[in-house]
């Protein structure tokens, strides 16, 4: 029997209209803090980098930002809503609060972003530019196109999402939300699928909110 982990969401105000440097020391300072550490399918893909988080919310948006250290370096996608789980990737997959829905946030290490609504694996609604537009990203990498192997990269990277985009009324907030924090790089020679909460699954399938943990606000 899988035991669901939980964060307290903090409040911090302002954390959209931060510069990167700005937004990452107080995240740091006030954040709440969580690992991407559980290694479901090690038999297959043992390989764990270090992978940790940070999630904060302010009057509108919640911020996560991600610290990640491991081998190899892949920068493939540089369009929205391409193959970034391919790269160098965290991600993150949070539920609508009522609909029995879930949104997926896929973030290379460059700011590439896949995003859509779902009710499983297979049936994604993408969303438009124009709303991809207002999900601030901030990383500590230049954009471009990355690909080397064997070597061992640090980088940082994060998203500021409007709450009213995956249907959280900020003036009206639910007791809590089911998520779930990923780190994966499925075209990296060290392939690794890490999860925040453990996923109770015979091979790897991040589309599980079976396996979601809870954020409370």
């Amino acid at each position: 029997m899988i035991k669901n982990k939980s964060l307290e969401i903090p409040f911090i105000s302002g954390l959209e209209a931060m510069d990167f440097q700005t937004l990452e020391k107080t995240m740091d300072e006030k954040a709440a803090k969580f690992n991407i550490d559980c290694v479901n399918w090690p038999e297959e893909y043992p390989y764990r980098p270090f992978a940790g988080g940070m999630i904060a919310r302010s009057e509108s948006h919640i911020c996560v930002m991600y610290c990640v250290r491991g081998q190899d370096l892949r920068a493939k996608a540089l369009e929205d809503q391409g193959k970034v789980w391919e790269d160098s990737c965290c991600e993150m997959f949070i539920s609508h609060p009522t609909d029995g829905t879930y949104y997926n946030f896929e973030l290379n290490c460059i700011g590439t972003l896949l995003v859509a609504k779902r009710t499983g694996r297979h049936d994604p609604s993408n969303l438009s530019p124009e709303q991809m537009s207002r999900i601030k990203r901030f990383t500590s990498l230049p954009r471009k196109e990355y690909d080397v192997e064997g070597e061992v990269f640090s980088w940082t990277s994060g998203l500021c999402i409007p709450m009213d985009l995956i249907g959280i009324d900020s003036e009206n907030l639910p007791r809590s939300v089911r998520a779930n924090f990923f780190k994966c790089a499925d075209g990296t020679p060290h392939i690794h699928f890490l999860s925040w909460n453990p996923i109770g699954t015979p091979s790897p399938d991040f589309h599980r909110p079976e396996f979601f943990g809870e954020l409370f606000f």
